[in-house]
C-alpha cells in the first residue's frame, strides 16, 4: 500500500528520484516509526509522515516525522550530533562508541521591558558547562565561544543589543522550531539549537515578535538564570546575571512567522 509520504524537493535532490520514487512507492518507508521530532510512534499508512534527511559531515540518516510536527526538509547537522540521533533513532542497531554526556541547551521565551517597549526574548541556559570542543578543561567556555560567533556582553538590560547577521530564529505557524547560524562556508544556515518538539510562544510573544520583525536572544552559564515560573522573576534573574557579568545578548531576525 503506497504511504502517506512527504519528500520535499530539498530531500529529492539528495537522495535522487529513484530513492524518492521507492520511498513513495512503499518500498523503502516503514509503515510504523518513532517521530524524530516529538518521539512519539507514527505510522506512514495511516497519516501524513515527512521524509526528514540529517546531513552531517560524512554520513546522511534518512528519518521520519509527523507531518504535524516538522515538514519534510534537509537538516545540517554535525558529524557527532547525527551519531547521537542514529543512537536515537535506531538503539537495537550495531552499538556506536558513546560520547559522554553531553550539555543541552534550555530555552525559555519571554517579554522583555527596554527603554519602555516590551521585546520578545529568548533565553539560552545551558545544563551543564560547556567546553570547546576537544578542550580537556573543566571550566565553562559557553560565553567566550559566544561572544567569539558575535554575542555582546551586557551590563545592564538597558538598550536593545545589536543585530547578529547570518543568525535568525525560526518561527513557524505560530510555533518555536530552531536558532539557526551561518553555515560554514557561506553554506545554507544550520541549527544552532533546534526544538525536539516545536515549542510554543504566548499570543503576545509572537505578536512582538511580528512588530519588530527580530527576536533577542540572551545566554547565560549553568546556574545563572534557572526556569522562572513568570516573566518579572525572569526579569530579576536576568538583571542579575548582567550586573555579575554573566549574560551575553543578540538581536535576530525574525524567520517565519
Amino acid at each position: 500500500m503506497p504511504r502517506m509520504l512527504d519528500v520535499s524537493d530539498d530531500v529529492r535532490a539528495e537522495i535522487g528520484d529513484e530513492e524518492a520514487d521507492r520511498l513513495l512507492a512503499g518500498e523503502n518507508a516503514p509503515g510504523s516509526y518513532d517521530c524524530t521530532s516529538c518521539r512519539t510512534p507514527g505510522d506512514s499508512e495511516q497519516e501524513r509522515t515527512s521524509t526528514v534527511l540529517f546531513i552531517g559531515d560524512e554520513t546522511a540518516v534518512l528519518a521520519f516525522a509527523h507531518a504535524t510536527c516538522l515538514p519534510s526538509q534537509v537538516v545540517q547537522v554535525t558529524e557527532e550530533q547525527l551519531q547521537g540521533a542514529v543512537r536515537s533513532i535506531n538503539p537495537d542497531g550495531p552499538p556506536v562508541e558513546a560520547a559522554p554526556e553531553q550539555a543541552v541547551l534550555g530555552v525559555t521565551s519571554g517579554l522583555v521591558l527596554i527603554s519602555g517597549e516590551l521585546h520578545p526574548a529568548l533565553v539560552v541556559e545551558p545544563t551543564g558547562p560547556i567546553v570547546r570542543p576537544g578542550s580537556t578543561d573543566v571550566g565553562d567556555d559557553f560565553l567566550p565561544l559566544l561572544i567569539e560567533q558575535g554575542f555582546m556582553p551586557v551590563t545592564e538590560l538597558n538598550s536593545v543589543p545589536p543585530v547578529l547577521h547570518g543568525w535568525s530564529v525560526l518561527l513557524a505557524m505560530g510555533q518555536l522550531h530552531a536558532v539557526l547560524q551561518p553555515g560554514t562556508g557561506g553554506g545554507s544556515p544550520v541549527a544552532w539549537w533546534q526544538a525536539h518538539q516545536a515549542l510554543q510562544v504566548a499570543e503576545s510573544w509572537r505578536a512582538a515578535a511580528n512588530k519588530h520583525q527580530q527576536v533577542l536572544l540572551f545566554a547565560a552559564p549553568v546556574g545563572s538564570i534557572g526556569r522562572q515560573p513568570r516573566e518579572d522573576l525572569l526579569r530579576d534573574a536576568l538583571d542579575k546575571a548582567a550586573a555579575n557579568g554573566k549574560l551575553v545578548a543578540a538581536a535576530m531576525p525574525l524567520a517565519g512567522t
